[in-house]
């Protein structure tokens, strides 16, 4: 299930579809040149939205989803969304989920007003979840995807134990720790996890190429 999934650092990741398909979610501080059909931004931070990132793996055809706020910083063929919009992009169905900061000492990051955003994409009949940057928030409860990336660093979304409890209510088959290794967090908050929830678990190691 998580085979033609990779994790390129922080919250960036690339998923290859069977038939060779390359989607990136959040690409920074790449190494790779490997070309997308599709790239995913969940909000413009600079560590989640980084053009000359997307433009190292842009070609004639790359199709760029992102929240309004981030179109102007792209070029290319650039479709903006906002929270609760179903759409199709490269082939894909894509579903867009809020994200945002519930916590006091966090709303300022992340707030909900922004209407920045997660992505569930479906690659060969998996439901994919991107969290983007966010607390536990409602909207995510009961989800279900098959896979979900969540962040678990701290300090600008949650720590691993509230990555946990956010597990626990979102029901993945198989959960991703993100956002740690990279400004916040450590391979030892993703740990934790593994120790912790009773679900499965797998931590990746950065791949560079």
């Amino acid at each position: 299930m998580t085979k033609n999934i990779e994790w390129l650092g922080h919250a960036s990741f690339r998923i290859t579809s069977k038939d060779g398909k390359v989607i990136y979610i959040d690409p920074w501080k790449l190494k790779t040149k490997k070309k997308a059909d599709l790239i995913l931004i969940t909000h413009d931070h600079y560590d989640h939205l980084s053009p000359e990132d997307v433009e190292k793996i842009s070609q004639p055809g790359t199709e760029i989803v992102t929240t309004p706020d981030g179109a102007g910083k792209l070029k290319g063929k650039v479709k903006t969304v906002k929270p609760g919009d179903k759409i199709k992009a490269a082939g894909f169905e894509i579903q867009v989920i809020p994200a945002y900061n519930t916590k006091a000492d966090r709303q300022g990051f992340h707030p909900k007003d922004k209407n920045w955003v997660g992505y569930i994409v479906t690659v060969d009949g998996v439901r994919i979840y991107h969290l983007g940057d966010t607390d536990l928030i409602p909207e995510m409860i009961n989800l279900k995807p098959e896979v979900a990336f969540i962040p678990c660093g701290g300090t600008y979304t949650m720590d691993w134990k509230e990555a946990i409890d956010a597990a626990q209510k979102i029901a993945p088959k198989v959960l991703i720790p993100m956002h740690w290794g990279d400004i916040v967090g450590t391979k030892q908050d993703a740990q934790n996890i593994s120790k912790i929830y009773m679900g499965e678990v797998k931590i990746l190691e950065i791949v560079s190429d």
